[in-house]
């Protein structure tokens, strides 16, 4: 997402589906996405990816978890997406599932080092609490109706790309996420205070919003 001053928030619905009541001809349907999911993730993390702080914190777990919910759909999901010195496939389409495009019901191909980037800022955090999702993947139909609504949303963003995630973390101030975010040096981080979430992605570091 390019460095955009202003945002016009997605107003969350609110209905409940968990997402281990999914019906399993869906279940069997994203599992067969675990090769695309995969593609590009390697089995360590890749020598000046990451800010020293963040390859100790991620290098040094044994296992990998994460714990989201998401705010328009309601459901909730906790998964290990590494372990035993490699990602797990199953954990990573599932997660991917839930930071699908809601509108569009699609799953887009997800980074795995945005996993990564979650899980170093949980522990930045110090938090078990999930990330609400405000958004997650969106395909290029969604990006498009939201840029034309929008000029905080980006023509070309990386959320199109699997690449970012705009979230919140209850018990936490907006701006101690960003903090937190800024500090690990990851990617790019975006405030947008008024519409209540932090926006990160896995492209080059700098920040914007407020």
């Amino acid at each position: 997402m390019q460095p955009l001053p202003r945002a016009t928030p997605d107003h969350p619905t609110a209905t409940r589906q968990e997402s281990e009541g999914m019906e399993p001809g869906r279940r069997s349907f994203l599992r067969r996405l675990g090769g695309l999911t995969l593609a590009g993730a390697a089995g360590a993390i890749a020598p000046g990816l990451f800010s020293p702080e963040a390859q100790a914190a991620i290098s040094s777990a044994p296992k990998r978890s994460l714990a989201f919910k998401s705010l328009h759909t309601g459901e909730t999901l906790k998964a290990t997406y590494w372990s035993n010195g490699r990602y797990d496939p199953h954990a990573l389409v599932d997660i991917a599932h839930i930071l699908r495009d809601w509108r569009a019901d699609e799953v887009g191909n997800m980074d795995p080092a945005l996993y990564d980037l979650l899980f170093a800022l949980r522990r930045k955090l110090g938090t078990d609490q999930p990330f609400n999702i405000i958004s997650g993947y969106r395909c290029p139909k969604t990006n498009a109706m939201l840029a034309s609504k929008s000029d905080g949303v980006a023509k070309k963003s990386m959320h199109m790309e699997g690449k970012a995630i705009d979230i919140a973390v209850p018990g936490r101030k907006l701006t101690a996420v960003r903090n937190a975010a800024l500090e690990l040096k990851l990617g790019g981080v975006g405030l947008y205070s008024k519409s209540g979430f932090v926006h990160v992605d896995t492209g080059r570091v700098r920040q914007w919003g407020s």
